[in-house]
């Protein structure tokens, strides 16, 4: 499954563009990334054209050091060196998500977590049939896909931590995946990225069978740890010395608080139905910056955001997509959220819902959430 590929066939008309983040998989500093080109059989790259249009995009004052990470990096990947680093890396992704599972065995009936991917693979090797999503496959729940339309990428393993099933239906119990991440962080494993109930590590060509060993042994230590109520003074000493009304509560009790606050607000179905609904795109996106720009704006309350138009991008994190753009109003679900975000982390210090476009003010001893908007727009228009 590739963009650019010796073995694949060219389009008739449309050229095909790859990015490359060199930066996340190869040996590239950071910010490196590469764009690889193909022409189509009717028509070649125009050079100038697509380089006017790259520099718009980027610096007249080029890093060189990362323009030679990426020559680096390109140079690593010749053959057959390249090729065996790249297998090797694949080798490692499907030892650990064996490793997963048969810890996951050892324990029974017990609570463990979980790999997300398919049920099962081959043994050795790789068959790429093994990791396309099929519609009929329960363990993606993406509902009807056309045949070899998307797969998997073994080296990149999603972490399911308990607490909601594929559906999104909640437990009785369960483990906010920030909470394992901290965990990690203080134990020296940093991770990619951070769900509700899920967290990212990628297999690079630098992960080893001992980093990865790590990894599980000390999820196994969370284990221990949650099952046995410790204190998070024991188990997080730098949070619990930076939040001191965290020290005597035990790791099982807050993920539980956590839990059952997002049980609560049914944050799951709150986030999909709030990217699933009516964007309304009220001005461009370029109208709407350039009123922030000339501070044609006015800071708004989230609690009076409905039918405002937004002169900022508003992202969440998780899952850090733009929920909004620029020029495109506020609907109520979207607010539901934002404010569902200010109670929680009012509630939770240390282990805030971040969200970019938001700027924080305290009022009145309480920490307030606005929203630049463009001025003089209301639910009729600007």
């Amino acid at each position: 499954m590739h963009a650019v590929g010796k073995d694949r066939a060219r389009p008739k008309k449309s050229l095909v563009f790859s990015t490359q983040s060199t930066h996340k998989l190869l040996a590239g500093l950071s910010q490196a990334s590469q764009i690889l080109v193909q022409d189509s059989e009717d028509r070649k790259l125009d050079p100038t054209c697509f380089n006017e249009s790259y520099l718009m995009h980027t610096s007249t004052s080029p890093q060189y050091a990362i323009i030679a990470s990426c020559d680096v990096a390109a140079a690593m990947m010749e053959p057959p060196g390249g090729t065996a680093l790249v297998e090797e890396s694949i080798a490692e992704a499907l030892d650990f998500r064996r490793a997963m599972l048969k810890v996951d065995e050892e324990y029974g009936d017990e609570w463990w977590f979980k790999v997300w991917g398919p049920d099962s693979f081959a043994d050795e090797g790789l068959e790429q049939s093994d990791w396309m999503l099929r519609s009929e496959d329960s363990w993606h729940n993406f509902g009807k896909l056309a045949d070899g339309f998307n797969m998997l990428d073994p080296i990149k393993a999603t972490i399911v931590t308990p607490g909601i099933d594929i559906a999104g239906n909640f437990g009785e119990e369960g483990i906010p995946a920030s909470i394992v991440t901290k965990y990690l962080a203080e134990h020296g494993v940093i991770v990619e990225k951070t769900g509700l109930y899920s967290f990212f590590i990628m297999f690079t060509i630098g992960i080893t069978k001992g980093r990865w060993n790590t990894l599980v042994a000390e999820l196994q230590q969370f284990k221990d740890h949650y099952d046995k109520n410790m204190p998070l003074w024991r188990v997080l000493p730098e949070f619990a010395a930076k939040y001191p009304q965290y020290e005597r509560i035990g790791l099982k009790d807050i993920a539980n608080k956590i839990h059952a606050f997002y049980r609560e607000h049914d944050v799951a179905r709150m986030t999909t139905e709030m990217y699933l609904s009516d964007m309304i795109p009220a001005m461009p996106p370029s109208e709407a910056f350039a009123k922030m720009a000339h501070r044609d704006i006015e800071r708004v309350s989230i609690d009076d955001l409905e039918g405002r138009i937004t002169a900022m991008l508003v992202t969440p994190y998780p899952p850090g997509i733009p929920l909004l753009i620029p020029g495109e109003r506020f609907n109520q679900r979207i607010v539901d959220y934002l404010q569902f975000a200010r109670d929680f982390n009012e509630k939770f210090a240390g282990f805030e819902t971040d969200i970019h476009g938001l700027v924080k003010a305290e009022q009145h001893g309480r920490k307030t959430y606005f929203v630049d908007c463009v001025r003089g727009a209301d639910e009729g228009g600007v």
